[in-house]
C-alpha cells in the first residue's frame, strides 16, 4: 500500500528531478567512455583535474546529507555552537599553502603511502586500518542513514510496495552512486561534483531566502534566538564563544578541539586530500583548495542558520502547534529542521530543485567515500602484497573493493538507525579521538627533521589506543548504573570531549618527540622534499612559480571573512 502525501512532491518537482538525473547520466556516460587503463586514471582521474573541479569536489564531498540533518539540527538545538567546525576555510588554506607542495612532490596515491615515505611501512598500515574502519562504520553508513531519513521526510512516503521507504531510498541511492563510482572512478566523482555543487548551493540558498521571508528577516532570527539561553552562564543560541564552564562547548575547548579535528580532516584525511592529489600540477591543486576554502565559508549560512530559522519559527508558532514535529518527550525534533523547511516552505518546482540538492549532497559524498576507501584497500594493502599486479588488474580490484565497502556500509545501517537520535554527537566523539594521533604524526613529520620513523609510528599507535579506550569507557559508563568515581572515569568519561581532544593531542605530540629523540634520526636522503628545509632548489623554484599575488590576496580575503564572522557572533 502506497502511503503518500500527494501535496509533498508535485509533477513539476518530478520533472526537475528527472532533468537532474538525465544530466547526471550524461556526465557519467561521458566519463565512463574515457580510457582508464591505469590505477592513476581510475583513482586520481589521471592527475589532470583543474582547480574548478578540485574545489567543487572538495566542497561537494564534504557536504553530505548528514549536514542537512545534523548541522541544521545542531542549529535548531544549540544555535551557533557547531559553527566552529564549519567556518573552516582558513584550515583548507593550510592544506593549500603548507601541505600541497609536500604531497605534490611525493607523487603518492594515498595518505598512508605518504607516511610510509616519511616514516615506515608500519605507520602506513596503522593509518590504512584506522581510515578504512572509520569510513565503513561511520562515514558510509551515516551518510546513507541520514539520506534515507531526509527522503522519507521530504517525499512524505512511509511505505512503498509494503516496504519501509527509508530502505528503498537509502539502498537505491547507494546502488546508483556505487555504479557510477565503480565504472567511472575518480573522474566521475570530480565531474559530477561540478554539476552537483551549484545545484546544492542554489537549492540551499532558496531555503535560506524563503525561511527568512517566512520568519521576518535576519534581525527577527537574531532577536528570537538571542532570547534563548543555552547554559546557566547567560550564553544564548547566537553566542559562538561560550563560557569555559559550558558543559558542551567551552570556548577554549571548542577553539582547540575544532582546530585539531579540522586539521586532521582537511589536511591529512584521504577522503579530502585525494581531491588535491588528482590535480594536474601544484598550481591547480593549490588554487582548487583556495576555491574550496571560499565554498567552505557557506555551510554555516546554508545549513546551520536555516536550522536556527526553523527553531525561531517554532518559537513563534508554539501556540498553533509549532513549526517542528515533536519528540515523544514533548521537545521539538531538531533533526527534522531542514526536511520540514523543504516540505512546508517551498513551492512546486523549487522543492524538486532542493531534492536534487539533497541528492547531490548524498551521492557526491558517498562517491568520494567509495573511491577513497577502494583506493586505500587497493594501493595500501593489495598492491603492497602483490607489487607485480598489472595496472588494469588494480582497477578491477578497486571496483571489487568498492562493491564490498558498499555492502558493509549497508549492513551497518540498522545499527546506525538504532542510535539515530545520538548519531551526530556520536560522530563528533569518534572524530575527536581519531584526529589527535594522526594530526600529531603529520604535523611533526613535516615540521621537524628530527622526527624519526619510530616516533611517528608510536604517535599513531598511542593515539589509536587512547581513542579506543575513551570510546570503550563511554560505552561502559553510559550503561553502568553503579560505576565508582575515580581518576580513570574522570579522564576517559567525565572530562569534556573537546578538552580531552586537546590534551590527547599534546600527549601524542610528546610521544612523537620523546621517542624521536631516543631513536635514530632519519637520513637526509629519506626525508628530502618531505620536511621543511629539505627541498632541493629545483623544488623550491617550482613551488614559488606555482602561485601569484592573487592566490595570496584571495587567501587573505578568506581569513578576513572568518575573522569577521567570529567578531559578529562572539
Amino acid at each position: 500500500m502506497l502511503n503518500f502525501n500527494i501535496d509533498s512532491v508535485e509533477t513539476l518537482d518530478w520533472i526537475v528531478i528527472a532533468i537532474f538525473f538525465l544530466a547526471l547520466i550524461g556526465i557519467i556516460f561521458w566519463v565512463v567512455s574515457q580510457k582508464q587503463d591505469s590505477s592513476a586514471d581510475y583513482f586520481l582521474g589521471g592527475r589532470d583535474a583543474t582547480w574548478i573541479a578540485i574545489g567543487a569536489s572538495l566542497f561537494a564531498s564534504n557536504i553530505g546529507s548528514e549536514h542537512l540533518i545534523g548541522l541544521a539540527g545542531a542549529g535548531a538545538s544549540s544555535g551557533m555552537a557547531m559553527a566552529h567546525w564549519e567556518i573552516q576555510g582558513w584550515m583548507i588554506l593550510i592544506l593549500a599553502w603548507v601541505f600541497v607542495p609536500f604531497y605534490t612532490r611525493s607523487m603518492v596515491y594515498t595518505m598512508p603511502e605518504f607516511l610510509e615515505r616519511r616514516y615506515n611501512s608500519q605507520s602506513r598500515t596503522i593509518l590504512s586500518v584506522i581510515s578504512l574502519v572509520s569510513y565503513v562504520l561511520t562515514k558510509v553508513a551515516v551518510t546513507v542513514y541520514a539520506g534515507g531519513l531526509v527522503f522519507q521526510q521530504v517525499f512524505g512516503i512511509k511505505e512503498l510496495w509494503g516496504i519501509d521507504f527509508f530502505w528503498i531510498a537509502a539502498i537505491g541511492l547507494v546502488i546508483l552512486t556505487a555504479l557510477y563510482t565503480i565504472f567511472g572512478g575518480m573522474k566521475s566523482v570530480l565531474y559530477t561534483s561540478v554539476l552537483q555543487t551549484p545545484i546544492l548551493l542554489l537549492g540551499s540558498l532558496v531555503i535560506l531566502v524563503l525561511g527568512f521571508k517566512e520568519l521576518g528577516g535576519w534581525d527577527e532570527m537574531i532577536r528570537t534566538c538571542s532570547a534563548v539561553t543555552v547554559n546557566e552562564y547567560g550564553d544564548t543560541m547566537t553566542n559562538l564563544i561560550r563560557s569555559n564552564s559550558d558543559p558542551d562547548f567551552p570556548w577554549l575547548g571548542a577553539l582547540v578541539g575544532s582546530s585539531i579535528i579540522g586539521f586532521w580532516y582537511w589536511c591529512t584525511d584521504q577522503f579530502i586530500v585525494q581531491r588535491v592529489l588528482s590535480g594536474k600540477n601544484e598550481k591547480e591543486a593549490r588554487r582548487g583548495t583556495i576555491f574550496g576554502a571560499y565554498l567552505k565559508l557557506l555551510p554555516v549560512f546554508l545549513f546551520l542558520i536555516p536550522g536556527m530559522i526553523a527553531f525561531a519559527l517554532h518559537q513563534k508558532t508554539m501556540g498553533d502547534g509549532g513549526f517542528l514535529p515533536l519528540l515523544a518527550n514533548g521537545n521539538p525534533n531538531a533533526d527534522a529542521a531542514f526536511p520540514v523547511l523543504v516540505a512546508k516552505l517551498l513551492p512546486a518546482g523549487m522543492k524538486g530543485l532542493v531534492v536534487c540538492g539533497i541528492l547531490a549532497a548524498l551521492m557526491s559524498s558517498l562517491a568520494s567515500l567509495f573511491n577513497s576507501s577502494a583506493m586505500l584497500f587497493t594501493i595500501d594493502f593489495y598492491k603492497r602484497f602483490r607489487p607485480q599486479t598489472s595496472e588494469k588488474r588494480l582497477v578491477v580490484i578497486g571496483q571489487i573493493a568498492t562493491v564490498v565497502i558498499v555492502a558493509l556500509g549497508i549492513l551497518w545501517i540498522p545499527i546506525m538507525r538504532s542510535v539515530g537520535d545520538v548519531l551526530y554527537t556520536y560522530l563528533q566523539d569518534v572524530q575527536s579521538v581519531l584526529a589527535p594521533g594522526i594530526a600529531a604524526a603529520f604535523l611533526l613529520g613535516i615540521c621537524w627533521k628530527r622526527t624519526s620513523a619510530q616516533g611517528g609510528m608510536w604517535g599513531l599507535l598511542s593515539g589509536m589506543i587512547i581513542g579506543l579506550t575513551r570510546l570503550g569507557a563511554k560505552v561502559y559508563y553510559s550503561n553502568a548504573t553503579d560505576a565508582a568515581d575515580g581518576l580513570f572515569k574522570y579522564l576517559f568519561y567525565d572530562l569534556n570531549w573537546l578538552f580531552f581532544c586537546g590534551w590527547m593531542f599534546l600527549f601524542c605530540l610528546a610521544v612523537v618527540a620523546i621517542v624521536s629523540l631516543c631513536t635514530p634520526a632519519p637520513s637526509a636522503q629519506k626525508i628530502q622534499g618531505l620536511v621543511f628545509g629539505t627541498a632541493t632548489p629545483e623544488q623550491v623554484a617550482a613551488t614559488r612559480a606555482s602561485w601569484t599575488r592573487w592566490d595570496v590576496i584571495h587567501s587573505i580575503i578568506i581569513v578576513g571573512i572568518t575573522a569577521a564572522f567570529y567578531w559578529y557572533f562572539w
